[in-house]
């Protein structure tokens, strides 16, 4: 039996291990590198870094599972949606975002919201609606990871991993990922993950063409395997009849998440100037379709070769098996595979960063006495915090698995309904604490009511659309209605406030 994709992906764990190792070097040992990097990062790192953190299991495996089912319109409902919306977000929110975060020293979304709208209680509410949205976001991950290693190692192991068809367990490839990403996450916390995000994005950005070149080639080229899908499945070239009208123009909700990732916005607070965010307003487009469209593509093909016959159930598999049936050298398999966990990685470790940094701001050092704890108390409720969610995590996902595109846009559907409070915060003078927190819990309300409709993103989404629309369009909706309404029929916010959050203010 030949093991050598597997070397090749344990040899590529190494070498991530390594890198934490080294860039640990550089940590400073106080709270603030742990948490935001001093503020050090550069242009090139910043958009290699924010770019790798937006582009999970979710773009790469879900993508491509979900072109298998639903066909060639997929790429239009997120990656064409994804690329012109993160790119506006970025330059309309996250530079702003950031020269507020420098001025005041902010670190987390919570304390700067608490701030903006002079309220200790919109901290607490949103602490737990953030998490509880991250959670499904690591999930997609962790699925994907497994997903992906057991169709590439499917009977591999004939005795070992009967139960699996041969293959390396979920389990077991969740473990591995979980004990690699919280390794380095530990020793230099967002300078690691900055370091490892850079150094993954690249691989998996590279690994993915020469994976999607080399399938190309062993299905007889591009226009080959085009022509097998016109033969045998012609509607997955063809949006009408896959995907509705309404469906198709309410995704573009879906991509404002961006604006509210509490992972994102640590990562903008890194930046060492608003310069910095220049190559990522430019290029993060361009990076989108350089990962999508093989991704795509690839899907289709799949749905067209008579060779690859998986049921929609498993369509998470579909780029592990198409990498294991058509790159026959095992070392390339191999490089390919851990290029796909290195997208999924490359989010993971920004999702655990966020969540200790914002128990640690948010939580502890607001419940503790004033100056009662030291930074490196501090530093080391960060790392337990960030232990404590990756165990978590871990053991949801040895529940039943969910589609990981599905689960993805659920959890998307979340923060992008909570858009309006980052767009009010930092562009409606008149935005009051009444209507930040009517539109948290309004969209935490009629999120959970959807999701529940939707057998908690069990359901296919055909069948959790509302009136052929995507649920978030409605959630969306709700969220802005009780921003609006709950900010016009309260007190407006002191001048202090409105001066201290927008600095050209003049009174009239």
């Amino acid at each position: 039996m030949n093991y050598t994709s597997l070397y090749v992906i344990c040899g590529y764990l190494v070498i991530l291990l390594l890198l934490g190792v080294v860039s640990s070097r550089f940590f400073r040992g106080t709270s603030t590198d742990f948490f935001v990097a001093s503020r050090s990062i550069g242009s090139f790192m910043l958009l290699m870094s924010v770019f790798g953190t937006t582009m999970t299991a979710f773009a790469l495996v879900g993508s491509t599972g979900k072109a298998y089912t639903t066909g060639i319109g997929v790429y239009g409902l997120m990656a064409s949606w994804s690329g012109l919306i993160h790119s506006a977000v970025f330059f309309l929110i996250g530079i702003r975002l950031w020269a507020i975060g420098k001025r005041y020293g902010y670190v987390t979304q919570c304390q700067y919201f608490r701030d903006r709208f002079e309220s200790p209680l919109l901290g607490y509410l949103l602490f737990p609606i953030l998490v509880a949205l991250i959670i499904p976001y690591l999930l997609i991950g962790l699925l994907g990871a497994g997903a992906v290693m057991r169709g590439l190692t499917m009977g591999m192991f004939p005795e070992a991993f009967a139960a699996t068809q041969g293959a390396i367990p979920p389990w077991l490839t969740s473990l591995v990922i979980c004990a690699v990403v919280l390794t380095y996450v530990f020793l230099g916390g967002v300078r690691s993950t900055a370091w490892a995000n850079t150094f993954q994005t690249l691989v998996f950005m590279v690994t993915g063409v020469i994976a999607f070149f080399m399938i190309a080639n062993a299905m007889g080229g591009m226009h080959e395997a085009t022509a097998l899908v016109k033969e045998h499945s012609p509607q997955h070239l063809a949006r009408e009849g896959m995907i509705g009208k309404g469906q198709f123009l309410t995704y573009m909700f879906v991509p404002l998440s961006v604006g509210m990732f509490p992972h994102l916005f640590q990562h903008w607070l890194t930046a060492r100037s608003a310069k910095s965010f220049r190559l990522t307003v430019i290029f993060h487009p361009l990076c989108i379709a350089v990962v999508w469209v093989p991704c795509i593509l690839l899907g289709i093909w799949a749905a067209g070769s008579p060779a690859i016959n998986l049921p929609a159930a498993k369509a998470n598999a579909v780029i592990g098996v198409m990498v294991k049936m058509l790159v026959e050298a095992p070392f390339l398999s191999g490089l390919l595979t851990a290029g796909i966990l290195a997208a999924i990685m490359s989010s993971l470790d920004s999702q655990f960063m966020c969540i200790g940094t914002m128990f640690t701001n948010d939580i502890v050092v607001r419940l503790m006495p004033a100056e009662s704890l030291s930074d490196r108390q501090k530093l080391w409720i960060g790392r337990a915090f960030v232990v404590a969610i990756v165990l978590i995590t871990y053991f949801f996902s040895l529940a039943n698995p969910r589609k990981v595109f599905e689960l993805g846009v659920w959890c998307f559907s979340g923060f992008g309904s909570l858009f309006p409070l980052v767009f009010a915060s930092v562009y409606w003078k008149r935005a009051t604490k009444t209507g930040a927190i009517s539109c948290v819990i309004t969209t935490a309300v009629v999120w959970f009511l959807l999701f529940a409709r939707a057998d908690y993103g069990a359901a296919a989404e055909q069948d959790s659309l509302v009136w052929g629309m995507m649920p978030v369009a409605f959630i969306f909706a709700a969220s802005c209605i009780a921003m609006v309404v709950g900010s016009l029929v309260s007190r407006p916010p002191a001048e202090a406030i409105v001066r201290k959050f927008f600095p050209d203010f003049r009174s009239t």
